[in-house]
């Protein structure tokens, strides 16, 4: 964390919301693709990242340290997403009211099959990314699943433009060997 940041916490914590806004910008990435790698679906980490944020600054006079500000929020947003997997857990034990569930884009519906198929997929890469170390996983989820660019996650996690860029090569070539393994078959870039 830069002297910066430890001085927005300062001020958010003495009320200054515009610090608490640069705050978010400067984390809320983070705490997505953390979000993410828990939970396994976008809107469900879009909508705990509401909440961790929401938490974070009605809390924020909690922190008694401004320089811990990221594993904080860190630690707030997997509480979060424990509590919002505890939450589906019971959800799923009681039967489900027989509802219309219609698709927000019906021109494009895929068989049940595809369906499946990508389901079983997304949730193989999942486990292979919780597997990573945080040093290759952090960097893959805010490329290529939260889309931010190389400045963005440069600056989310502290790295220089080159310790980045070896980051996310090794990790994806670490990616693609565990998917070649778990699937059987070559993992094409």
């Amino acid at each position: 964390m830069t002297d910066t940041e430890t001085n927005l916490v300062i001020c958010a914590q003495r009320g200054d919301e515009e610090a608490f806004e640069e705050l978010v910008r400067r984390v809320s990435r983070l705490v997505y693709a953390r979000l993410y790698l828990e939970v396994g679906d976008a809107h469900l980490a879009e909508d705990l990242l509401q909440d961790t944020l929401l938490t974070a600054f009605r809390t924020l006079a909690q922190l008694t340290s401004a320089e811990k500000f990221r594993p904080w929020i860190l630690r707030i947003a997997q509480n979060t997403a424990i509590d919002a997997i505890r939450r589906q857990s019971r959800k799923k034990r009681t039967p489900e009211p027989e509802v219309l569930k219609f698709r927000r884009d019906m021109l494009v519906v895929p068989t049940p099959e595809e369906e499946m198929e990508r389901s079983e997929m997304r949730e193989k890469l999942l486990v292979i990314l919780r597997a990573m170390p945080d040093e290759y996983r952090l960097p893959l989820i805010l490329r290529y699943f939260v889309g931010a660019d190389y400045e963005t996650i440069q600056q989310q996690m502290g790295l220089s433009n080159g310790s980045l860029r070896g980051m996310l090569h090794r990790g994806m070539t670490r990616l693609r060997a565990e998917m070649q393994k778990a699937l059987g078959e070559p993992v094409t870039p």
